[in-house]
């Protein structure tokens, strides 16, 4: 049987190691490796950091404060490549929709929604998905491979190219284009766990993106054993896929109920670590006419959700070419949310974004399919 490329194999067997996906620690172990003095080390490390994620830049030549010799070892050992983007929509409200082609094989999609008082990147953490949500247009696409943290964090660092979102200093004055981060592109955010929360961490740490682990929130559909864990090891905040408030109906729109269902998922959140009504868990609920909207299903929902700080966020669908779906009807999504809001819930309903560029939730995918090892044999034999 043929086995699939590991997401960590390069097509390239003489690459660089990407700096955007280290931690402060990875880069300290390679330049030590490097031959670079023990008493230079935490220096070296908080200058690189600096350089590649506070001031984003992307060539080593610009780092004025490290010595030529040195920005030559570096050039020849690293990158602080971002993935390519290959196509770029801009909404008529303003989203942005990037595809982007990596390093190594594969393209996803990203989002970027600017709001009044912040801006929102939704990054993606596989190329395709395995859960195969009905609702959802990424569950089409079969999975490709995890992403990597270089090129999770390099989601974000190619948004800010693109919007001239660098401005160096962390008490600068200037307004961040991005400020707040969601995990809620393409993938499943907890298959890929370790890959996640090391980019994640990169992305908080203060000397570099420095973007609060209160501005990012992780959305799963309920991989369980690993729900915890986004608490006690990364630390942002926590979305639950719900959108279904008996399991035979999530059964259908979220499959992975089948393996943990809505009594175990609960269950798991109502002993989730650290929460409070400071730090609510947020339920994501696609609105779908005739199979999940009645005032029925907010009551099991209402019900459900008893003693667990949260908020609903409610989510009108969003159509996608060969969807079996349809919207809710806006009076249906209206009585829902006031059901919703009187038993003491904040309910808001997303206004979609980027509809007209397909940018909106539920509608991200690529054309990306998997690569065969005998086709990695094939290219790296020419190298």
């Amino acid at each position: 049987m043929d086995n699939y490329i590991n997401s960590s194999i390069k097509l390239d067997l003489h690459s660089k190691i990407n700096l955007l996906g280290l931690s402060k620690s990875d880069i300290s172990k390679h330049l030590y490796n490097l031959g670079v003095e023990k008493k230079e080390l935490s220096m070296r490390v908080q200058q690189l950091f600096s350089w590649t994620h506070s001031h984003g830049k992307k060539s080593f030549d610009y780092m004025t404060n490290l010595s030529k010799e040195f920005r030559d070892l570096l050039s020849k050992e690293f990158s602080i490549s971002r993935p390519q983007i290959i196509n770029k929509q801009i909404s008529i409200d303003g989203t942005r929709k990037y595809l982007f082609k990596s390093e190594n094989f594969g393209e996803f999609e990203t989002v970027f929604i600017p709001e009044d008082e912040r801006g929102t990147i939704c990054i993606s953490s596989q190329i395709g998905c395995t859960l195969n949500c009905s609702f959802c247009h990424t569950g089409t696409q079969k999975l490709v491979r995890n992403l990597e943290p270089h090129e999770i964090v390099g989601q974000i660092s190619a948004v800010k190219d693109d919007l001239s979102d660098w401005c160096g200093k962390k008490n600068s004055t200037l307004k961040r284009a991005v400020s707040n981060v969601v995990v809620m592109g393409m993938g499943e955010p907890l298959y890929n766990f370790e890959n996640v929360k090391q980019g994640l961490k990169i992305i908080m740490d203060n000397e570099g993106l420095s973007i609060s682990r209160k501005k990012i929130t992780l959305s799963t559909s309920g991989v369980v054993p690993y729900i915890h864990k986004v608490s006690s090891e990364i630390g942002c905040l926590l979305a639950i896929s719900l959108h279904g408030t008996t399991d035979e109906i999530r059964n259908e729109l979220v499959p992975i109920n089948r393996k943990w269902n809505i009594q175990e998922l609960i269950a798991t959140l109502k002993s989730y670590p650290n929460l409070s009504n400071t730090e609510r868990i947020t339920f994501e609920y696609v609105m779908l006419r005739k199979v999940n909207d009645s005032l029925a299903d907010a009551k099991r929902l209402v019900k459900l959700i008893k003693n667990i700080p949260s908020k609903i966020n409610l989510i009108p669908f969003n159509p996608w070419p060969g969807s079996n779906y349809k919207t809710s009807e806006p009076e249906k999504v209206k009585i829902f949310a006031n059901y919703v809001k009187k038993a003491g819930y904040s309910s808001p309903v997303r206004k979609p974004r980027g509809v007209d560029i397909m940018a909106a939730c539920g509608q991200l995918k690529s054309d990306s399919v998997r690569e065969k090892v005998f086709k990695k044999k094939l290219i790296t034999s020419k190298v």
